[in-house]
């Protein structure tokens, strides 16, 4: 399996990215991305998976028939990934859904394979916490729109990662291959990625995956650009560079067989030492790069 996928190597029918349990070959996580002109719509059946809709630019309309009638959710998303956080909406498994964009966009689709089939939700954007994690030239912004802790899922944990330019990301390295109980959880994971361009120069960065000797061999040392993901099945995963200049977005897509939905990790002990200096530097003044409003346009529930 190659675990870097450039942009349009994922590309499905209407997904620019479609990643999952049978493209992936493991058994748990998956990620689409739907691309719409204006006033296009898709619909899908969300099948065995849960889903969240996250808009990563523009704005839509989700629509799905769940156990106690019709929903629909109107999505005001945002202009790009690094200008605002974005509400979004939670499709529960054996459902029909659709999106709808009147000015068209681009709109991620995480999902997992789950047991239990939760109601339709609203996610607004005010209720997303804005973490600024690390210190120096190693912060970053995480948007924690679907970490364990904040909203429920069966299975899912998704979140999003903004780094300035010129910092790293997921580092020190760490993973989450094993199970041990209350110390580290088993997820595959999906990176993907989005970059700010600087004068018409995309923007770029870079991926590091390494074997961590848990019987998988996943090793990736990858230039990724806007488009690409990444996949992690195992290993140790960072660090995440973004080139100088540019800001790096990407969107992490967790899921695994855990009976507890966790996010639990183990750094690699010749790198965890640096978590030791955060408390000595100050985080990057540029972040937050975007904050959460201060109050929900919660359209509510439509029949």
């Amino acid at each position: 399996m190659d675990h870097h996928l450039r942009a349009g190597e994922g590309r499905c029918g209407p997904y620019a990215v479609d990643v999952g349990p049978e493209s992936a070959g493991w058994g748990h996580a998956s990620l689409r991305v739907l691309e719409l002109p204006a006033g296009g719509s898709h619909v899908f059946d969300t099948g065995t998976s849960e889903w969240i809709v996250l808009p990563l630019a523009g704005g839509c309309t989700v629509t799905v028939a769940d156990d106690s009638g019709p929903a629909a959710f109107a999505l005001g998303g945002r202009p790009d990934v690094f200008s605002a956080v974005s509400d979004f909406a939670y499709l529960p498994r054996d459902a029909r859904a659709s999106v709808e964009s009147a000015g068209g966009g681009r709109f991620a689709l995480t999902g997992a394979r789950c047991a239990r089939r939760l109601p339709a939700r609203y996610g607004p954007a005010s209720a997303v916490p804005v973490e600024l994690r690390g210190a120096g030239s190693c912060s970053r912004q995480v948007n924690n729109f679907g970490a364990a802790d904040v909203f429920e899922c069966d299975r899912l944990i998704a979140v999003e990662v903004l780094t300035p330019g010129g910092n790293w990301s997921s580092f020190p390295p760490h993973k989450h291959d094993e199970h041990r109980a209350g110390e580290e959880s088993v997820l595959q994971e999906v990176y993907y990625f989005e970059f700010a361009g600087h004068e018409g120069t995309p923007g770029f960065g870079y991926q590091r995956v390494s074997p961590s000797g848990r019987g998988g061999g996943t090793d990736v040392l990858a230039e990724v650009r806007d488009g690409d993901v990444v996949l992690v099945p195992d290993g140790w995963h960072g660090p995440s560079m973004a080139a100088p200049g540019h800001h790096m977005y990407y969107l992490n897509v967790m899921a695994g067989p855990d009976p507890e939905r966790a996010w639990l990790i183990s750094d690699h002990p010749d790198h965890a030492w640096v978590r030791e200096t955060w408390p000595r530097q100050p985080v990057d003044p540029r972040l937050p790069l975007c904050t959460a409003p201060a109050a929900p346009a919660d359209p509510g529930r439509s029949a």
